[in-house]
């Protein structure tokens, strides 16, 4: 494909942030981020004796309510550790009985008792409130009810430079440190400086322990993070003409977010919308097939290379996985090239139809990603479909495109009679045990696992406690698995600023980030979760090879916590347990 001037300068914004960072520079934006209008009782009794605006350290493990006042112990001071290359967060919180307009929040530059300063590694941001409502156990997907309650939910990672405190309401400040990789290890100190018109102005302490360790850069990362991408959601959100330089532009804050995180997977579809359109806006067409006068077939596939090309330039470049073989609706459409007419056509896999269909394009795509060089990293990917669909599927491919690899999101329990998937993740319920994922991945093959609105804890719901974002990442650890899986990074809904509700599942489960590169609560506490399991496998590694009897102590420390954290269920003391096997990590590698 022909470079244009975009693709230029997609270039040169890769290579100017190589390395780090998901931040980009401040745009114009097109949408109206003010905080959805929503009144909620205001308990009197609670604010009877709060004076005025004040501020403290809060829990990063807490979602606040915003009309009540902070009720934890009222510190100025809070600390944390990490390893060079490592991002950590803290959480203030601002409450006022009285209001406070245009509050600011500053992260000062941290600084050893040596002088070493380590500058602009702190960035505040104001957590904003979105509708929201509960997961449901008696009903995981699913219509909502009509009158299922509706409740305001700390999430959205707001990108403004202040903020507003109503009278007799909170409001949260999230913290985040990128610790240099090149930082001397050692103790620092910043200063969090917090500022309102009227006078109030408060300083918070927050210390910072760098330890002797480095974790390598995201692109660097074993885990294998598939988090899908919905491309589509973002023109459509934005009211941008599809697949235009303005929509490739507009998806970088988002898509360079989710690179910085570790993502291995660039999703592709390969004809109609593969899920029947479970999502506010439709998967929009990345390649264009067309039925020719004489039967013959014709495939444009000049929007998928140009996606492609896209991620892959972002740092998204282990796996292509393309959406799917096996449509939800078995629905399949062309253009007819006499008539110039879209024709929608059902092709169950076991008619004919099917075979004429995918025949011809299987093998006209295999070779036209051998010529761009992508045959190796592609898979042909399916999502929840039965053993009779997929034993269909994979001898069609066995045929047509034996050179394709096969991704597969199993939640029919058939994991067992495809032991040659190449990429295969299983429901969060399923029994695979360590050694099938041993096997597999001896054999260059990927084991991960997914949740959805079918399972409750643990979960990325707007409403999930925060640390169950983390606590996906141990899961991993404890059974063993490559990575995680989830279908939803960007499937927005009508009002993604406001109101994370969705027709059928608990709020929050069509997506993970806000748009233009919003970040969220339960976005920053899976990144951090993935890192812990990149510390962990980078010490399992270090502690395995020694022949020290202290390193085999540390190691069975190690294991002896991580080995909590294979359930599903929230047992007390769970949030315990899950904190100080994070501290362990810290003490352990220092």
């Amino acid at each position: 494909m022909k470079k244009t001037l975009f693709d230029l300068g997609v270039a040169l914004s890769v290579v100017l942030a190589a390395g780090c960072s998901d931040r980009t520079a401040p745009v114009q934006s097109r949408l109206d981020w003010s905080e959805p209008l929503f009144s909620e009782e205001t308990p009197d009794s609670l604010w009877r004796d709060v004076a005025g605006t004040q501020a403290a350290f809060g829990s990063i493990d807490e979602r606040y309510a915003r009309p009540r006042p902070y009720e934890g112990a009222v510190v100025g001071h809070a600390a944390l550790t990490g390893w060079r290359g490592e991002r950590v967060s803290a959480q203030a919180v601002v409450w006022s009985s009285e209001g406070a307009e245009n509050l600011r929040c500053t992260v000062g530059d941290f600084v050893a008792t040596d002088g070493t300063r380590l500058e602009r590694a702190g960035r505040a941001r104001f957590v904003n409130y979105v509708l929201a409502d509960d997961f449901d156990p008696s009903r995981p997907c699913g219509e909502r009810p009509a009158d299922n309650p509706v409740r305001l939910a700390a999430d959205l990672l707001d990108e403004a430079e202040t903020s507003h405190v109503a009278a007799r309401t909170l409001r949260p400040v999230w913290i985040t440190v990128d610790i240099p990789r090149e930082a001397r290890a050692g103790s620092y100190r910043a200063e969090v400086s917090l500022r309102a018109d009227g006078g109030f102005e408060q300083r918070l302490q927050l210390d910072l322990e760098v330890i002797d360790r480095v974790l390598p850069p995201a692109a660097e990362w074993d885990y294998h993070l598939d988090l899908w991408q919905h491309p589509s959601a973002v023109a459509d959100i934005e009211g941008l003409e599809m697949w235009s330089d303005d929509h490739f532009r507009a998806m970088e804050p988002t898509m360079r977010m989710l690179a910085a995180a570790g993502q291995k997977v660039i999703t592709a579809t390969l004809n109609k919308d593969p899920w029947n359109c479970q999502t506010e806006y439709p998967y929009a067409d990345m390649i264009v097939w067309t039925r020719l006068a004489d039967g013959s077939w014709e495939y444009d596939f000049t929007v998928f290379d140009r996606w492609v090309e896209y991620m892959t330039a972002l740092g998204v470049d282990k796996a292509i996985n393309c959406y799917s073989l096996l449509p939800w609706n078995n629905e399949l459409h062309y253009v007819d090239d006499v008539t110039g007419e879209t024709v929608d056509v059902v092709a169950a896999p076991t008619t004919p139809q099917f075979r004429e269909m995918w025949a011809p394009f299987l093998t006209a795509f295999s070779q036209h990603l051998r010529e761009k060089g992508w045959l190796e990293r592609t898979n042909i990917a399916m999502d929840e479909r039965s053993d009779a669909d997929m034993a269909a599927a994979v001898g069609l491919l066995g045929e047509a495109a034996p050179e394709l690899g096969i991704a597969l999101a199993d939640n029919s329990f058939i994991f067992r009679k495809y032991p040659h998937i190449k990429d295969m993740c299983v429901s969060i319920f399923a029994d695979m045990d360590l050694r099938e994922i041993d096997l597999r991945r001896a054999e260059g093959k990927t084991t991960t696992y997914y949740v959805c609105c079918s399972s409750g804890f643990p979960n990325t719901y707007t409403t999930s406690d925060p640390l169950e974002a983390v606590f996906l990442s141990w899961f991993a650890l404890a059974r063993g698995y490559d990575g995680f899986l989830r279908w939803s990074y960007n499937a927005w809904t009508a009002d993604p600023v406001r109101d994370t509700r969705f027709r059928t599942w608990a709020a929050g489960d069509t997506y993970m980030v806000y748009p233009e590169g919003r970040s969220s609560i339960r976005f920053e506490r899976l990144v951090e979760g993935i890192q812990d399991w990149e510390k962990v496998q980078l010490l399992r590694r270090e502690w395995r090879s020694s022949r020290s009897s202290e390193d085999a102590e540390r190691l069975r420390r190690l294991d002896e916590a991580v080995a909590r954290f294979g359930t599903l269920l929230p047992y007390d003391g769970w949030r315990r347990d899950l904190n100080d096997a994070k501290r362990l990590v810290n003490e352990l590698s220092r």
